[in-house]
């Protein structure tokens, strides 16, 4: 036998269209030489259905079922575990190709239910106060493993999202926002979304698609500490909600506990909100965030300073106490500080809440989210929790 038999033999890869974006998907079709309607129909059964097998796509024929069975799957990472918060957080843990793991977390409230969902493995930004950053940073996640974790949450909370269009018309239509579990998506959790661009896009036009999950842009936030050339960009390409992970009012304290300030300061990071949100009347505002770490960014002197520097932004501010984890060097401010920091920003015309904590007892609050790293940056070694041991 020819040596390279068994290579010229090997099937090649499948394509995994769980992140094929309705453009991406119809050019696919187009390749393999089949309409590009085709395209809606595979979106829709993956993503309105959470179809994962091409032959329970009763409306596509057979031989196409046949076909893409050969050449294509439909590929989401596993969950290995789960946690249930005393709020009714749910958090999953799901394990990814190469060994590492990420978080993502539901949060149920009266009137809305939030995805926080991941767009790295780690964090290369190394800010202090985030226990995700402490993991070091591995890899961006592909456009499939972003939205996965909306496609696996979707079945996994919503029951009518595995069955076909037959039956669905028994029970109301699966994205009809009445029977809809996820109405909001934030990326917020491990990683900075605007350092794996082209990803993050192309997930987020799916959560925006109709065939797709539907959802209306201001109900999908992007969150940043900061990338301005990134920032400047996503205007042109991507119109959602906007969150700013800012957490000091100067560039001195800032320096140190975001360091990717250093490279863009402040001034360049509220020029380029102002530039995203230019010329568009619809947009009213965008969210700072401010984590409250006591000593560091709590005093009176720094909420007036923070009043003043974002005077000409439209924007409204989460103050979120500080989630603590092993081996953090920071405290939380108390209650009474943070009611006084609100109160100096409220004076001053801002809207300003005090983000309620959720998860906490299963470390899914913000900046808790830690999976599992293989650091490729060196920055530190992980080690697994007990839990994660026994998983």
């Amino acid at each position: 036998m020819n040596s390279n038999t068994s290579v010229l033999q090997t099937a090649p890869e499948k394509v995994n269209l769980l992140g094929y974006d309705l453009v991406h998907m119809k050019a696919f079709f187009t390749e393999i030489g089949e309409k590009p309607f085709r395209a809606v129909q595979v979106l829709k059964w993956i993503h309105q259905f959470g179809a994962d097998d091409f032959t329970q796509m009763s409306n596509v024929s057979k031989s196409l079922r046949d076909k893409l069975s050969k050449i294509a799957e439909i590929k989401a990472p596993e969950i290995i575990a789960e946690q249930k918060a005393s709020d009714g957080t749910i958090k999953w843990l799901m394990r990814l190709d190469g060994g590492n793991s990420i978080e993502t977390v539901y949060i149920p409230e009266d009137n809305r239910g939030t995805l926080c969902v991941s767009s790295q493995v780690g964090c290369a930004l190394d800010c202090g106060f985030c226990s995700t950053a402490k993991q070091g940073f591995n890899r961006n996640l592909s456009s499939a493993e972003i939205i996965a974790q909306l496609w696996v949450a979707n079945r996994a909370l919503n029951p009518l999202a595995q069955v076909s269009p037959e039956q669905s018309k028994q029970h109301g239509k699966v994205q009809d926002s009445k029977n809809r579990v996820i109405t909001n998506v934030v990326l917020m959790g491990m990683g900075e979304p605007l350092l794996n661009f082209d990803n993050v896009v192309e997930a987020i036009h799916l959560m925006l698609e109709d065939h797709a999950y539907g959802l209306s842009k201001r109900r999908v936030t992007i969150s940043t500490a900061g990338v301005v050339p990134a920032l400047r960009r996503l205007r042109e390409v991507c119109d959602v909600s906007l969150a700013i992970s800012l957490h000091a009012p100067n560039d001195q304290i800032r320096n140190k506990i975001v360091p990717l300030n250093k490279k863009y300061p402040i001034k360049e990071l509220l020029e380029a909100c102002q530039h995203y949100f230019s010329g568009d009347t619809k947009k009213k505002q965008f969210t700072v965030e401010y984590v409250m770490l006591a000593g560091i960014n709590d005093s009176e002197k720094n909420a007036r300073e923070l009043a003043v520097l974002l005077k000409k932004l439209p924007c409204k501010i989460n103050l979120i106490p500080f989630n603590p984890f092993p081996n953090s060097e920071f405290d939380c401010s108390t209650m009474q500080t943070i009611n006084r920091f609100k109160d100096i920003l409220y004076k001053a015309g801002y809207v300003a809440v005090i983000r309620k904590t959720r998860g906490e007892d299963i470390d899914a609050a913000c900046g808790q989210l830690a999976g599992k790293v293989k650091d490729k940056s060196r920055r530190i070694t992980f080690k697994a929790t007990a839990q994660e041991k026994t998983v």
